[in-house]
């Protein structure tokens, strides 16, 4: 990276992350800055990859992708091409939000949206169930989101 984050740094990044939409003239009177100066370093941040992206966060409720599940899943074997050939099947899947490779009692944790159980349970047997190395799953089904949040602590 450059240049070390000072607190006029940590203070634009805090307020991209609760608004990217944020303008520039109000990232400055917030910062206590130019707006030149205000620029200059969201640009640097930017182009150092503080921000990975600046993205709308969408209502799953609304957009009838009400049910959070998230499945652990453990491979048949965990060689080199297993491990690429899961990851890269989990792509091209829009129902799976994020995959993780773990350590533990279990190969990778996925967080899946869905309209409803029928829709999971279909995702499951056509999809899900299919990719390649997948020897054993285990489902949580989310009753209540408590928090979900993408901010870091800056």
């Amino acid at each position: 990276m450059g240049e070390e984050l000072d607190s006029i740094d940590r203070k634009i990044l805090s307020q991209l992350q609760q608004d990217g939409r944020i303008s520039n003239t109000r990232l400055a009177e917030v910062v206590a800055l130019s707006p030149t100066a205000v620029l200059a370093r969201s640009q640097r941040l930017y182009r150092e990859g503080y921000v990975d992206s600046v993205e709308a966060r969408l209502n799953a409720r609304k957009l009838g992708l009400a049910t959070l599940i998230f499945v652990e899943v453990r491979l048949d074997r965990t060689t080199p091409n297993v491990l690429d050939a899961f990851s890269a099947s989990v792509q091209v899947h829009p129902e799976i939000l994020e995959c993780h490779m773990v350590a533990g009692g279990f190969d990778y944790l996925l967080k899946i949206r869905v309209r409803d159980m029928d829709h999971f349970h279909h995702f499951a047997n056509t999809r899900l169930w299919t990719l390649p190395g997948v020897r054993e799953t285990r489902t949580y089904t989310v009753m209540h989101e408590v928090k979900n949040s993408t901010r870091l602590a800056v």
